[in-house]
């Protein structure tokens, strides 16, 4: 299990602060020796793209996707009855705290080619997987409004410069029109 974005996200930046941190049902976990059938039933009756893999104490051991079923069990034509998912599993995926930066997480998880992101607790234990999926809302409607805002700072920031260059663009304006009217 690794950890890696620092703890330091500005309120409303955090993993915990995403709505669908709070909303998003329990994430299906499992040990690493449950049967791949087993799994694959369950991912499927709960619709579900992938599985925990989590120790006795709920700490994070590994992560079985569709995409790992695919490739490790289903091209190599293993016996799903027989294949134990510590067998097919990514072991010791990325793991996030709740209190880590959202944007540092999307763009490690972009970067780095993953879906998952298990979220567990200071002592390691799983607390919820946020996906990219997660993500896609806050990219444009929010990321819109940061822009938007942003650009209001930076005028109001230098309001008194933006004025003076309003001026100096005006004055010849204003310059041309008087002495068009007096001319």
């Amino acid at each position: 299990m690794t950890h890696a974005p620092n703890q330091t996200a500005r309120h409303g930046l955090r993993l915990r602060d995403r709505p669908e941190f709070s909303r998003k049902t329990a994430p299906l976990t499992m040990s690493a020796g449950t049967m791949a059938k087993e799994a694959v039933a369950e991912m499927a009756a709960r619709n579900f793209g992938s599985v925990i893999i989590v120790d006795s104490d709920n700490k994070v051991e590994g992560v079985v996707t569709e995409r790992d079923i695919l490739r490790r069990l289903v091209n190599e034509g293993r016996d799903p009855a027989t294949t134990a998912l510590s067998d097919i599993m990514t072991a010791n995926p990325r793991t996030a705290r709740a209190d880590d930066d959202m944007l540092e997480w999307l763009r490690m998880m972009s970067n780095e080619r993953f879906r998952r992101l298990p979220v567990v607790d200071e002592d390691g234990r799983l607390i919820q997987v946020l996906t990219q999926g997660d993500f896609v809302s806050y990219t444009w409607p929010d990321l819109i409004s940061q822009a938007t805002s942003l650009g209001k700072a930076t005028v109001m920031r230098n309001f008194p410069l933006v004025l003076i260059g309003a001026g100096i663009l005006i004055y010849p304006l204003i310059l041309a029109l008087a002495l068009g009217a007096f001319g």
